[in-house]
């Protein structure tokens, strides 16, 4: 599976850690960004190549990363054919995989240890889409509303 990773200077620190550990586990990753830090680079830069790659490559995730999270996740939404949404723990990742079918998942770095990061991140790519027809319509009703 390919992965896609973006962030800012904010979530930086994050996005290395969870690299080295995704390295580790095998996964195919293409890193968007930021490469090295600066103070003052901007998330949107970052995000939107990250939800751009997992928009144009079907079966790929993303994950991004900021210091709460809540922007980059706006950010990867505006991109189409991206579910993303805000990982705060594990019932949170579970639901949002089995129920909408995300395909980015968004951290915040303030609020995240590495560690805990890790725990989400193996959850949301492991876990997998329920495809039961009431998700699936609700899914169908979110894409017809993005073709608008």
């Amino acid at each position: 599976m390919k992965i896609f990773l973006g962030t800012d200077h904010a979530g930086f620190e994050l996005k290395e850690y969870v690299k080295n550990f995704l390295q580790k586990e095998n996964y195919e990753l293409v890193d968007c960004g930021a490469l090295s830090f600066d103070k003052d680079d901007d998330y949107p830069d970052f995000v939107g190549k990250a939800a751009v790659g997992v928009s144009e490559n079907p079966g790929s995730m993303g994950i991004v990363f900021g210091k709460s999270g809540a922007g980059e996740c706006i950010v990867a939404n505006k991109i189409k054919g991206i579910r993303a949404f805000l990982g705060i723990n594990e019932e949170n990742v579970k639901l949002a995989r089995e129920h909408n079918d995300v395909n980015v998942l968004s951290l915040g770095s303030a609020f995240v240890s590495n560690e805990k990061a890790c725990e989400l991140i193996k959850l949301f790519i492991e876990t997998p889409f329920s495809n039961e027809e009431r998700h699936r319509r609700r899914i169908e009703k979110i894409t017809a509303i993005e073709n608008k």
